[in-house]
């Protein structure tokens, strides 16, 4: 099951009030309106404990701990940005870049927070309404990320993964940008 289709089933199947699952849910849901990156790696850990929770492989209150955990997970990584001196863009594409180790090592913290910045500011320029359906367009922006990727010496192996991530970052981002 994927990552999404997961958190449309679990919102389906759990009750709002005061429900811990049903408030970690809503919180990924809003996340990957603004980081696919966290929102995917939060949602794992989520059904990972919910999974466990079925199978009883714990208990309610080993969930209840997991949770909390995630939650403070979720607290430090809003934290993150404001430590690294990026905007909530910018840490969205940076997250995107830093799934790469070998990326991290090579380049460091400082060399991905450019990117991000450039990132951020290519793809806001060029982002139109109807840029993610029209594929000239896309193509073009897909050609800038990567001119911006190898500008920076981002590890040239991981550049198509990166490139990916990224437009998928920019295509949950431009739904605020490209709006009039």
């Amino acid at each position: 099951m994927s990552t999404s289709s997961f958190l449309e089933t679990a919102a389906e199947t759990t009750k709002p009030k005061g429900n811990p699952w049903w408030l970690s849910l809503r919180e990924i849901k809003s996340r990957r309106r603004k980081n696919v990156v966290q929102a995917r790696s939060f949602a794992e850990l989520l059904e990972q404990a919910m999974r466990r929770y079925q199978n009883r492989a714990v208990e309610a209150v080993q969930v209840i701990e997991e949770l909390i955990a995630l939650a403070k997970e979720m607290r430090e990584a809003d934290r993150r940005g404001e430590e690294l001196g990026l905007s909530e863009e910018e840490l969205a594409f940076y997250d995107a870049l830093e799934t790469n180790d070998s990326a991290v090592r090579i380049l460091g913290d400082e060399t991905l927070r450019a990117i991000a910045r450039e990132l951020v500011e290519t793809v806001r320029n060029n982002v139109t309404i109807d840029w993610m359906v029209r594929e000239n367009v896309r193509a073009k922006l897909r050609v800038l990320v990567k001119r911006v990727l190898r500008k920076h010496d981002y590890p040239p192996d991981k550049q198509e993964k990166a490139t990916q991530t990224v437009l998928e970052q920019a295509e949950v981002l431009s739904e605020t940008w490209a709006a009039p």
